[in-house]
Parts: C-alpha cells; sequence; structure tokens
C-alpha cells in the first residue's frame, strides 16, 4: 500500500508522556532560596547556586528526596540501592548554568506502573521511570507567542524548583486516554501531599508523538520496539493541563494522519503547543540523547535511597480509599468517587461521617458543599479554614434545629457568598425551624383558605397534597419541615 493509499482509519496513534511535577518543597533542590515565588518580584529568589555561579556548589535536597522516594512507592517503582545524578549539557535562556543538574542511567523509581480508568475500562499505563531534577527559570515572552513576541525576558526565581519527570512507556492510543492519566496522576500525588495543582506551572507535558500502520498494534495496544523505531515522532512541548494535552494531542494526531495520507513523510522535531491558537508549531529539529553529552555530576555524590522505601509511609490513596468508603459507610461507587476526588474532601468526610450518619454525611459533602463549590468555581481548600462551620450547619440539621430545605437553598450558599457563619444566616433570615404550635396554626388556615385543595385530595388527586404543603411552607416562611408538615395535613383531612 503506497503512503498515498493510506487511510486515516489504517492509522493508529502511539503516544508516550514525559510530565514534569513540581514537588512541594520550601526551598530549591541545590539550594536555600523559597520556592514560594507565585507573587515574588522577578529575579528575587535567587542565589549564586541557583544562577549556575563560578563557585557555587549543590547541596541535595532532602525532603525532594522524600517526596520522589513517596511517589516511587505509590506507582509501585523500583528503588534502586544507589542513585546518582549528570548533568544534562544544552543551551536555553532560561537554563543559567547551560547544563541541567538530572538524573540519567540511575533514576531514583523505575519500572513502575499506574492504574487508570478510561471510558469505564480499567487499564495499567507503565512507568518507565521517574526521576529528580531541577527547573529552569521561566521565559515571559512580550507581545505574542514564542515565535511572534517583539521581544523575551527571563525570570530565573523558578530556576532550582526541585521537579520529578515522570517518563511513561507509549502505552497510550489516544488523547482522551492521556487527559485520564494526568488527573489519576495528579489525584496521587495531591493524596501524597508532594505537589499542589494550584501553583503555577506546577505541572507540565511532554508527549511523544508518532502515527503508525493500525496492524502494528497488537489485540493488547502493544507495539512493537522495531515498529516504534520506524516510526519518527514529534515531541509536543509547552502542555500545562489536563484538558491542553487531550486538545494539543487531537490536533497534532489529526496533522501527522493528514500528512501520511497526502503520502508525506512526518518530520522528527520538537513543536511547541500554542494554545492561543489551538495548533503546534515546528521549533527545531529533534536532539538525540547524545546530543545532550551526559556526564556525571562531580559535586553531587551518589545518594544511598535503598532503606528509604521501607522508612517513609504514604496516606491511603484514592483508589484504596474509594473501595473502603463502599464498604465501611455503604456508599454507592458514584458518591465513594465524589468523595474522594480529593484528599481533603475525603478527610472532612470522615470528619462528618464520624458524628452523623453516613448518608447525610455524603448528601451533605458530595453534594451539596462540592455542587455549591462547583458552581463558583471553587475548590474545597478555597474554603479550608472554614470547613468547622460547615459541619456546624450540618448538625443543626441533624438535630432538626433548621430545615433541610433552608440549609441548603439559603444558609449554605449565603455562606459562601456572603461568608457569614451558620448563626448569623439564620438570625438575619429567620430560619429558626418552627415550632409545632405554629405548624399547626398554618394547616389550620391552609385547610380553610383552600377548600377546592381539600375536595380535590378526596377525590384522590395527589397534587392537592403537594399543593397545601406548599402553602403552609409558604406561611412558616419555609421554617417548617415538609415531611412533618406533609403527615399533619393527612392526619387532618383523614379525620
Amino acid at each position: 500500500m503506497t503512503a498515498q493509499a493510506v487511510q486515516q482509519s489504517d492509522l493508529a496513534v502511539v503516544i508516550g508522556l514525559e510530565v514534569h511535577v513540581q514537588l512541594e518543597t520550601d526551598t530549591k533542590i541545590f539550594c536555600g532560596c523559597s520556592t514560594d515565588v507565585a507573587d515574588a518580584e522577578p529575579n528575587t529568589h535567587t542565589c549564586p547556586v541557583c544562577l549556575g555561579l563560578p563557585g557555587a556548589l549543590p547541596v541535595l535536597n532532602e525532603g525532594a528526596v522524600e517526596s520522589a522516594v513517596k511517589v516511587g512507592k505509590a506507582i509501585d517503582a523500583d528503588i534502586p540501592e544507589e542513585t546518582t545524578f549528570h548533568r544534562k549539557n544544552y543551551f536555553y535562556p532560561d537554563l543559567p548554568k547551560g547544563f541541567q543538574i538530572t538524573q540519567y542511567d540511575a533514576p531514583i523509581c523505575q519500572d513502575g506502573e499506574l492504574a487508570v480508568e478510561v471510558e469505564g475500562e480499567r487499564r495499567t499505563v507503565g512507568i518507565q521511570r521517574a526521576h529528580l531534577e531541577e527547573d529552569p527559570g521561566s521565559l515571559q515572552h512580550a507581545g505574542g507567542s514564542i515565535d511572534t513576541a517583539e521581544y523575551t525576558l527571563v525570570n530565573y526565581n523558578r530556576a532550582g524548583v526541585p521537579l520529578m519527570e515522570i517518563v511513561t512507556e507509549p502505552d497510550f492510543r489516544g488523547a482522551e486516554e492521556v487527559r485520564a492519566f494526568l488527573a489519576k496522576l495528579e489525584e496521587v500525588l495531591e493524596y501524597l501531599g508532594v505537589f499542589d495543582s494550584q501553583r503555577d506551572g506546577s505541572l507540565r507535558i511532554d508527549a511523544n508523538l508518532s502515527v503508525v500502520d493500525a496492524d502494528e498494534i497488537g489485540d493488547d495496544g502493544g507495539i512493537s520496539d522495531e515498529a516504534l523505531e520506524a516510526a519518527n515522532r514529534t515531541e509536543v512541548k509547552n502542555i500545562s493541563s489536563h484538558k491542553g494535552a487531550e486538545k494539543a494531542l487531537s490536533y497534532e494526531a489529526q496533522r501527522q494522519k493528514n500528512a501520511v495520507q497526502r503520502g508525506r513523510e512526518v518530520e522528527q522535531e520538537t513543536r511547541h503547543w500554542d494554545e492561543s491558537r489551538g495548533i503546534t508549531v515546528s521549533m527545531r529539529s529533534k536532539e538525540e540523547e547524545k546530543d545532550y553529552r551526559y556526564f556525571r555530576e562531580a559535586d553531587l555524590p551518589p545518594l544511598q535511597v535503598s532503606d528509604w522505601k521501607q522508612k517513609l509511609d504514604i496516606p491511603e490513596l484514592p483508589d484504596a480509599r474509594r473501595e473502603r468508603f463502599g464498604d465501611e459507610y455503604g456508599l454507592s461507587e458514584e458518591a465513594a468517587s465524589k468523595l474522594t476526588s480529593t484528599k481533603q474532601v475525603a478527610d472532612f468526610y470522615e470528619d462528618v461521617a464520624s458524628e452523623y450518619d453516613p448518608d447525610l454525611a455524603a448528601t451533605w459533602v458530595a453534594d451539596n458543599l462540592l455542587g455549591e463549590l462547583n458552581y463558583r468555581d471553587m475548590e474545597i481548600t478555597d474554603v479550608e479554614d472554614r470547613l468547622g462551620e460547615f459541619k456546624h450547619l450540618i448538625e443543626l440539621v441533624a438535630q432538626e434545629e433548621i430545615t433541610t430545605k433552608n440549609a441548603e437553598e439559603v444558609v449554605l450558599r449565603e455562606m459562601l457568598d456572603e461568608g457569614d457563619d451558620p448563626e448569623t444566616v439564620i438570625d438575619r433570615e429567620g430560619l429558626g425551624k418552627a415550632d409545632e404550635g405554629e405548624v399547626e396554626g398554618a394547616v389550620t388556615e391552609a385547610i380553610e383558605e383552600n377548600p377546592d385543595a381539600v375536595e380535590d385530595y378526596h377525590a384522590g388527586e395527589g397534587g392537592a397534597l403537594n399543593f397545601l404543603v406548599g402553602q403552609v411552607m409558604q406561611k412558616t416562611g419555609g421554617s417548617a419541615d415538609p415531611g412533618s408538615v406533609n403527615q399533619m395535613l393527612r392526619e387532618r383531612l383523614d379525620e
């Protein structure tokens, strides 16, 4: 079959990822400069070490190593007895030393895996290696993107922030699989407490993508080394989100398929994802390993890490917690998934469920609180210091001090919108639960004022009772319990 005759349906996509994760440490990986650079003036969090000045020597941050070992345990990777650092030599404006301290042939984590669910199917993605390295600085392109900017500024505040590069096997066959994997990886990293997704630039993705004859893909989804070697691949850089990865790789896959269909050869190159235009653009020819001239970093001795895996504990990971929530609390798979979406959500749910009915706790945390936060484009971390107030609101509902309806539709929403505590909202809106005498009076009035509805009720029309309940709720300002009102009306109407 000639290249011109190849149809897109005869082509398959093969993708492997290099995910760069900023580790949450107070200081940089080889110096004492702060990593809290989000609001800092450019080039103020620097020192001779992270700027690579002559005579400055690196000192390894133990916290970064501990984080890397925890990641290794979470992905069930092999952690060797000894790991070493190398210099990766290449010129780039935001790399002040002219080389990057990284790991080469002895990474701290090797041969791991991560299970991920894609469209209801659970599969395992192989992780070839995960290694420690330093982040370069950052470039700020003025007046445009990388290929249209008037000029470019360099900020070295980020230079030296600890990075973990996680390299997968070429196990992805579509952009949607990549997005699912990134979401799962980020979830695990946040559970470990080694990563903050809210930090700008905390997760960056480079992706290697090839198109091959569909026949090269085995029944198990695998592909031979020979077929991979024969396929020219492009590296797509500058991807910074799950959604961006799906868009960038969908575009690049289609671009390569179109090229093959037209009889053109796919060039092996590095391409830049231009998010504003939704396209990839050529940056340079793809480097090979030999171009980086790796050699041992003489200023950092070999690191013995074999016993760290036994010494360091990791928390219960999301999959295990999800399963336990189903077994221990009787939650549905959907509810358990919502309640383990982040460690903060899961911890808050367990705190509430330890004192109140697990189903009540699940409804309030998974549906009410998370639903209202999502509507406002907020995360639970945005209200982390107010979780005691939300728990108190649940307590008021459980003790029948306020109706569920008012708690959900008024108090919770005003707590989020106005920043008030539950008592302030209840007092301001007059939402204290009506006493029995007030409810009985409202029931009597509703029956007397609506003889047609009473007649319809006796005629068997189901909507009549709901109408009368609504009348009572209106008269009590929503402070009566709808279930109690329903029962009270039935008793009175059936006399």
